[in-house]
């Protein structure tokens, strides 16, 4: 056995999860003309078709809240005269919080806490990270009540962050960033930290759930960085400790988050194949439901995320695969810690929630996706279920997208149109004991710009048909996703907001208490604005016109996932 094959070997053990059963126990107020529409500098977009009239402005805060230093990353060579964006810029400050000024009018029912996690720190010191995934994590709070909103952030206090900023330099492996060895034995010391799982991140800067009994936890890939917040102070509360003995270092990024339960995916790096697992809410500790042994490839295909239906766990298997070898390396591949085996093929397996059985898996055509937005059973005349259609945000099977989001390309390209294109991809599963599966856009692309990432959806319809998504779509030229997008599925069309030169993130839904229409709701965004200022948006999820912006008094950089905390959980 060669030593690469070794070493990959060992990494395999390290990074496998559990391979079988373990063996113990108001009114709306329209958004504005873009400046393409009004012919004047700076002015301010929207819904298309276009519509519009000016905003009027509440009046700011009585006591102006202190503004914190936003820290401009690095220059790099070739950089000379380049304008960053402040969306790719650190938050220098740990935490701040005060009222933020409102333009518009909140609706009355809005009561309670949007959070956004992302990272938000790519600089230490005069180092300056490479990817868009490396930063430090940065939690954005915005609480709502009574029409009016107080925003704060703060940095999650996860080890790798507490000791980058102690020692000034790197000193877990992040996604694309390895501590610099000083020396063999250094480099020796450090393969056998990554063989145990010692040195991965705990750095939780993807997403954010709220549990069923109400605790909320900052999540990413490895299972260590499962950290529990406050959602009103922002605190780090401390890790998440699974009771269970599933084992595994790296699980789905991505849960399936209910009243009830919890599930996910723990890939086996070993035998290759996935363990999905649930958890009861109010308690930590994961049950073993069954396994999934993946078709082709030398290892498990990446589940960044994955959908569920009532009685179904969808666990998907594409050919950009997990890579041991790309994970040693010092220096990273354009596709960082994963390997393109288009020869392996790429397939859909469908497992029951009951009784762990593996009901059917099928090949489907070449994909890559981060997102799965959702799916739900298809019935026939009689009721018995026929198929499962599971939609994603597709890059047309396209791993370029991986290195579209290095920092020097998203500060560089800024006005080039080099975003890959994307769609709302369709599966369909059939469930007769067909070997094939099928994949078609679910709506012509060209309606969201062929742009399509970072999904919500109404919380009421997880895992049950559907008719509405809110999502990041493109506005071309861009070289990174530039508008928010409400997509409807039936009528096969789009709503698109847009402001020049402004880069939100991922829209939430929230639905109004006692609604009976699926989009009878809102949608909120952080946005980080061309010149350089942040605020919440708030848009009327049906009409998708603007209600209100909170605006902070600082520059915010991008962020990832999100998630709602109502009142009733968050404050007496």
């Amino acid at each position: 056995m060669s030593p690469t094959m070794a070493s990959s070997l060992c990494v395999f053990a390290a990074m496998s999860g559990a391979s079988g059963r373990p063996s113990a126990g108001g009114s709306a107020v329209p958004g504005r003309l873009s400046s393409s529409t009004q012919g004047g500098k700076g002015k301010r977009a929207v819904v298309q078709p276009l519509a519009a009239s000016v905003v009027t402005e509440t009046p700011a805060p009585a006591v102006a809240p202190a503004r914190p230093v936003v820290d401009a990353p690095p220059r790099r060579r070739g950089g000379r005269g380049t304008v960053e964006h402040a969306a790719w810029k650190s938050v220098r400050q740990e935490r701040w919080e005060g009222a933020l000024e409102l333009e518009g009018e909140l609706p009355l029912w809005l009561d309670g806490t949007y959070l956004r996690n992302g990272p938000g720190l790519w600089n230490l010191g005069d180092y300056g990270f490479r990817h868009l995934f490396d930063g430090y994590a940065t939690l954005v709070r915005v609480s709502f009540r009574d029409g009016q909103a107080v925003g704060a952030h703060r940095q999650i206090e996860s080890e790798a962050y507490k000791a980058a900023r102690a020692h000034g330099k790197v000193c877990y492996r992040e996604f694309s960033e390895v501590p610099k060895a000083e020396g063999f034995l250094s480099h020796v010391g450090q393969l056998a930290t990554l063989f145990s799982g010692s040195s991965l991140t705990d750095n939780s800067n993807t997403g954010v759930v709220r549990l069923g009994d109400g605790r909320v936890l900052c999540l990413t890939e490895t299972i260590k960085g499962s950290i529990v917040v406050d959602p009103d102070t922002l605190d780090t509360i401390g890790k998440f400790e699974y009771t269970d003995r599933l084992g595994g270092l790296i699980h789905s990024a991505h849960p399936i988050v209910t009243d009830t339960e919890f599930w996910t995916l723990i890939p086996d790096l070993i035998r290759p194949g996935y363990s999905v697992v649930r958890m009861d809410a109010g308690t930590n500790e994961r049950r073993f439901v069954g396994r999934v042994d993946c078709r082709g490839g030398p290892a498990p295909g990446w589940v960044h995320s994955f959908p569920i239906t009532d009685h179904y766990v969808v666990v998907p298997e594409m050919p950009l695969r997990y890579c041991a070898r790309n994970l040693l390396r010092a220096e990273p591949t354009p596709l960082y810690k994963f390997e393109w085996h288009l020869e392996s093929g790429s397939y859909m397996h469908v497992m029951c929630k009951a009784s762990g059985r593996v009901v059917a898996t099928v090949e489907v055509p070449p994909f890559v996706t981060f997102h799965f937005i959702n799916a739900y059973e298809e019935k026939d005349d009689e009721g018995r279920v026929t198929a499962i259609i599971a939609d994603c945000c597709e890059h047309n099977a396209n791993t370029s997208i991986l290195d579209k989001l290095r920092l020097q390309n998203l500060r560089s390209s800024t006005g080039q149109d080099v975003l890959p294109d994307a769609r709302v991809g369709r599966f369909r599963i059939p469930l007769d004991g067909s070997p094939f599966g099928e994949l078609e856009p679910a709506l012509d692309p060209d309606q969201h710009g062929r742009g399509m990432d970072m999904c919500s959806i109404n919380p009421a319809h997880v895992g049950k048909k559907y008719r509405y998504a809110y999502a990041c779509g493109a506005h071309r030229p861009c070289n990174f996703p530039n508008t928010l997008t409400k997509i409807d599925l039936v009528e096969k069309t789009a709503k698109n907001w847009y402001e020049e030169g402004a880069v939100p993130s991922e829209p939430f839904f929230v639905p109004r208490p006692g609604a009976v229409e699926e989009d009878d709701g809102v949608a909120i965004s952080m946005v980080s604005a061309k010149d350089g200022s942040a605020y919440a948006l708030v848009l009327d999820a049906k009409t998708f016109h603007e209600i209100a912006r909170a605006k902070f008094p600082y520059a915010m950089p991008y962020g990832l996932h999100c998630c709602w905390v109502p009142r009733s959980t968050s404050d007496a």
